[in-house]
């Protein structure tokens, strides 16, 4: 099931039952299953301190994705900065929400197995995460 959570920050208006069926949507384009998948939003603090406690960065960020992938079902936590999301958006000139968005997917690519490392997995992530919009967000 995937659930949200607030955590150091209050919970954004999101339309959690669109948002659940639009990523169990994107899971099975990739052959996968959404199973215990928690959204834990919170700010810039928080992350920085999951980041600094679990993978010894000292740097803000937007998403930081815990995979307990097994097999063909997807689980995992996964932490969002709304307070970079902000950032993000008004950086990129695009609606908060749709940032927003942008980066719940992310996460779920991530346990989907996509990687943003090099600039080439970076652009196929960008790429991969266009297309989910384009389910949540059709374009006229």
């Amino acid at each position: 099931m995937i659930q949200f959570y607030n955590d150091t920050t209050p919970m954004p208006e999101i339309k959690q039952n669109e948002v659940r069926t639009w990523l169990k949507s994107v899971a099975a384009d990739y052959g996968k299953k959404a199973g215990d998948i928690n959204y834990i939003f919170c700010d810039d603090s928080k992350i920085l301190e999951v980041n600094r406690q679990f993978l010894n960065h000292d740097y803000y960020t937007d998403v930081i994705t815990f995979d307990y992938t097994s097999g063909n079902t997807l689980n995992g936590d996964i932490f969002i900065s709304l307070d970079t999301v902000a950032t993000n958006a008004e950086q990129v000139g695009c609606d908060f929400l749709e940032e927003l968005h942008r980066i719940l997917v992310h996460g779920l690519l991530h346990l989907c197995g996509q990687d943003d490392k090099t600039p080439e997995t970076r652009s196929q992530m960008t790429i991969k995460e266009n297309l989910a919009l384009d389910k949540i967000f059709p374009k006229a």
